[in-house]
């Protein structure tokens, strides 16, 4: 895999999981009048949809938070580039599911990004101790290394959680969300098992 375009192929992807919210206000039927007045009606909530979304969530802010972090202090290009289309990726992501589970939210092309309050309020104590560890850590190859292999095991993470609700979800639009994390989160891992290949070499 060539890194240069793989990277830069990330730029376009990020968008991706925008044109999402576009399509349900096309394709969900009529909500009440909380929907009728901000263009917004929802994806249709069931547990497994809850969980799907509560677990995303969780496992992205983790990724979310480390990929802050490491735009301050990565010293390899790559690393620095990576964390910043991871950044983009997971502020878009957190934006589409809070759109998704709340009709009171006004439809928007644009993304609001989560607070750092809201981003590490859904941190697990995994998530809190990786978050520290990056924070109090200097920059250098260590740090670049801890960061890739935090988000190596933190897509793995995502890509069972995305699969687990594949097999059992019924909401189309849920699913559509699903399908489209799926395939970005295994393009990740490929390229970040080839970040973490040239930095131990």
């Amino acid at each position: 895999m060539h890194r240069r375009l793989a990277l830069t192929a990330l730029a376009t992807a990020v968008a991706v999981p925008s044109l999402v919210t576009a399509a349900f206000a096309q394709q969900q039927q009529q909500g009440g009048p909380t929907a009728a007045a901000t263009g917004n009606t929802g994806a249709r909530m069931g547990d497994a949809e809850a969980k799907h979304a509560a677990d995303t969530l969780a496992a992205g802010s983790a990724s979310l938070a480390a990929s802050r972090v490491a735009l301050q202090k990565a010293s390899d290009d790559d690393v620095k580039q990576f964390a910043r289309f991871e950044v983009a990726e997971q502020e878009t992501i957190a934006d589409v599911l809070k759109a998704m589970r709340d009709p009171a939210q006004a439809a928007s092309g644009q993304v609001k990004p989560p607070a750092e309050p809201e981003v590490t309020g859904q941190l697990d104590p995994k998530g809190k101790a990786m978050l520290d560890k990056l924070e109090q850590a200097k920059s250098g190859k260590a740090f670049d290394l801890d960061y890739v292999r935090g988000q190596i095991e933190g897509h793995q993470a995502l890509l069972k959680i995305q699969e687990a609700y594949l097999a059992t979800g019924k909401d189309r639009e849920n699913l559509g969300v699903a399908k489209l994390a799926r395939g970005q989160i295994r393009e990740h891992l490929a390229l970040l098992a080839d970040i973490e290949k040239d930095l131990k070499d």
